[in-house]
């Protein structure tokens, strides 16, 4: 359905064909040329600007500039599907006048200008694919021409083009006609871990996923996002974790850290189409050497040594890093899936797309808020993963904050730790308060990256606080329910789960001011129950 016409006027060499192919090309709007339609409704004018000029005074006068408006008549009559078109151009008052008697309110006049020292040194740098006439000031001999200036008098929008690159002028046409919106529209929702990673985020993205247009996620190959599947489960370390249950566009943001091989598998693995999938060009790959130096870490601190950490050093050191940095730009193995993601995004929010960000580990990990030097190679909260996505703070719409009921961390290296837990206890205590047995609690409770066990510890309050704190959630998302007691894998609904539960869930609301509208009780297609008022 049309939405609206803009038509663009204003002296020869002051942008008008440039911007329209800009509009089309970078935003899909479709485009008439009153150049060609002269040329089809007069086919035997010769390419050259004094035969076109005299042309158009024929149908002008033969009609009274109506033939414009007839011409989007029958074009948008039998283009349906057209939502936004540009006229380029209309030269004299009776075309606006025609136009905006078929359309109303649904036209925009934008009238280009510029200084006659600029539209003259433009013309003579000017490529047109038709024989121009020899200087501007021939040009201006055309008494139509001449007058096409006095049009800025009634357009609804005048832009200078001195001092303007062409993608100056496109910006601040496209502002006008409103197709970056009026607003910054909150069509972004977040989810990030509350604890120390590990908190389930796969599955939950996995369940939200077939709501949005867009996946974007960030973070390295560090953090695996398990999901489950009828014939098993995936770990996405790249890939965000709704990539097989939806449709949707996939994006990977200029913050994301790459194990190229890992990736292109990944990519092989969930048979992902080179449409479906952006790469951002400035998102940095891992070099063997940033994974040996990891090594000493995992001693240390039992990091996964993926290099993520290392890589990141080296993006941050720029021009002195060695090995030399190597960007997704600079890769051509993965040409094809690359894109700038700010402007994917930038046209996302204009058409109203709904889209998710994924977060990877946990709040608890943040390098600047977590317990140094416990801690991963980024920032985890909320503004961390927005910045590393590119993506305002102002389009978030809701933040999902995951946490367990029982968090966890890897397991301490031989010669050191993992960091601090508040109130370590067992399996065991688990298998013995919950009556999961204690072999599955023990083939669950291992790392997705690394598959080593890990530690787990009592709620703590004051964890989640912070957290809170850090991210504002809007939803808590509450997994491994069934870790209070097997029977709430039972359950399907709110009222089926423990009072223990129930009153659990109480509280965790009051400590992260925030409802939990979210309920994961065990590892199933069916796992979540949904509480959610959006």
């Amino acid at each position: 359905m049309l939405k609206q016409i803009i038509l663009l006027s204003g002296p020869v060499s002051s942008g008008k064909s440039n911007l329209a192919k800009r509009l089309r090309d970078r935003h899909g709007l479709t485009v008439v040329s009153t150049r060609e339609l002269i040329r089809q409704l007069e086919p035997n004018v010769e390419p050259e600007r004094k035969a076109m000029q005299r042309a158009g005074e024929r149908l002008d006068r033969k009609t009274e500039g109506g033939w414009v408006a007839e011409a989007v008549g029958r074009l948008t009559t039998n283009n349906s599907d057209i939502e936004y078109l540009v006229v380029d151009a209309v030269r004299i008052r009776n075309q606006i006048a025609g136009l905006r008697r078929a359309y109303g309110s649904k036209v925009i006049h934008i009238h280009l200008t510029a200084s006659d020292e600029v539209l003259r040194d433009r013309y003579l740098k000017k490529q047109s694919p038709i024989q121009e006439l020899p200087t501007y000031a021939d040009v201006q001999k055309n008494a139509t021409e001449r007058n096409v200036k006095k049009l800025a008098e009634f357009a609804d929008v005048v832009i200078n083009t001195d001092r303007c690159l062409p993608e100056d002028i496109s910006v601040r046409a496209a502002s006008h006609i409103g197709i970056y919106g009026r607003t910054f529209y909150q069509n972004v929702d977040v989810l990030v871990g509350g604890q120390y990673g590990s908190e389930g985020k796969g599955q939950v993205v996995a369940f939200l996923s077939k709501e949005y247009d867009y996946l974007v996620r960030v973070g390295g190959p560090n953090a695996g996002h398990k999901v489950w599947a009828s014939t098993g489960s995936y770990t996405f370390h790249h890939l965000p974790s709704g990539t097989r249950s939806s449709d949707a566009k996939l994006i990977i943001g200029a913050g994301a850290v790459l194990r190229l091989p890992d990736l292109l598998k990944e990519i092989a693995e969930h048979t992902v189409r080179r449409d479906r999938l952006v790469i951002d060009p400035n998102a940095i790959l891992i070099e063997d050497e940033d994974i040996v130096i990891e090594k000493e870490l995992e001693k240390s601190i039992g990091s996964t040594a993926r290099g993520v950490g290392a890589a990141t050093a080296r993006k941050i050191l720029r021009t002195i890093a060695k090995p030399k940095v190597r960007l997704v730009r600079n890769e051509p193995e993965l040409a094809a899936f690359m894109g700038e993601t700010r402007e994917i995004l930038e046209k996302a929010h204009s058409e109203g797309k709904k889209i998710l960000l994924e977060g990877t580990q946990g709040t608890a990990l943040s390098i600047h808020h977590g317990m140094y030097p416990y801690v991963t190679s980024r920032d985890t909260t909320v503004a961390g993963c927005l910045a590393e996505a590119g993506i305002s703070p102002a389009r978030v719409r809701k933040i999902v904050m995951v946490c367990r009921t029982y968090p966890i961390r890897v397991q301490s290296p031989e010669d050191g730790t993992s960091g601090y837990m508040s109130q370590e206890i067992s399996l065991e205590e688990i298998h013995k308060r919950s009556g999961i047995p204690l072999e599955e609690l023990q083939r669950i409770e291992k790392t997705s990256t690394t598959n080593k066990k890990r530690r787990i510890a009592e709620f703590d309050w004051t964890l989640i606080r912070m957290a809170s704190c850090l991210n504002s959630p809007t939803d808590i998302a509450l997994t491994f329910s069934d870790y209070f007691t097997i029977e709430n894998q039972k359950a399907r609904r709110f009222e089926q789960l423990s009072i223990e539960t129930i009153n659990f869930i109480e509280e965790l609301e009051k400590v992260a001011s925030a409802p939990v509208s979210l309920i994961s009780t065990r590892f199933h297609s069916r796992s979540i129950i949904d509480r959610r008022m959006w």
